[in-house]
């Protein structure tokens, strides 16, 4: 498995001004490490034609569809994220192999022991800080949760929810291995520029 670590690439939907197709040709451009793609709103159908379109582009990036096993499964992606609320980790891992990423969301240390218990391959932590990106969001986690997860699991941890330029390095510092600031990149005009900012803060 590819390292997950800098910043991780969480497609924008409805936020992004150029669209999904672009963005992820300038994140894989700038080299991240991961792209997710994501979407709560296109049916079944759309959602496959276009993790298709994404799974080409995705060359040397590790490719992960949120959400949906069957159209990771469907597109031969490299992984999945799933959040609370979606199939049990030990039953997507049943579905997927050994071989097949899965990422979880967590917010509670609780939630973080459970995860790594039943076998996650990285967790997906937040939201750190306040956000607007996900309307169904929990409250603010900090960047101590961070810390406490690192010096009790050794598995990879991705920062998402609230973070900003201003922000990031205090999330870096808490232990975070890679970091997503969705309204941040790809609301923004410049979207490559915005993820070599953020992927130099991991460089230092």
């Amino acid at each position: 498995m590819h390292a997950i670590k800098g910043y991780y690439f969480v497609t924008g939907g409805g936020i992004s001004m150029r669209g999904d197709l672009h963005d992820i040709r300038r994140a894989i451009c700038c080299g991240v490490s991961v792209v997710q793609y994501r979407n709560k709103t296109g049916s079944s159908k759309i959602f496959y034609e276009e993790a298709l379109k994404l799974r080409r582009i995705c060359r040397g990036a590790l490719f992960i569809i949120n959400d949906r096993i069957d159209i990771a499964l469907a597109v031969g992606a490299d992984g999945v994220h799933i959040g609370q609320d979606d199939m049990p980790l030990i039953a997507a891992r049943k579905i997927l192999g050994k071989k097949m990423i899965i990422g979880v969301s967590v917010s509670t240390f609780g939630q973080a022991q459970s995860a790594c218990r039943d076998g996650a391959d990285y967790l997906g932590i937040g939201p750190i800080y306040a956000t607007t990106t996900k309307r169904d969001a929990q409250k603010p986690t900090g960047t101590a949760l961070i810390t406490r997860i690192k010096n009790n699991f050794s598995i990879p941890i991705a920062a998402i929810g609230g973070i900003t330029r201003n922000n990031a390095q205090r999330v870096i510092a808490a232990g975070a291995d890679s970091l997503c600031a969705i309204s941040s990149v790809v609301a923004k005009p410049d979207v490559a520029r915005h993820i070599r900012a953020f992927q130099a803060l991991f460089a230092g």
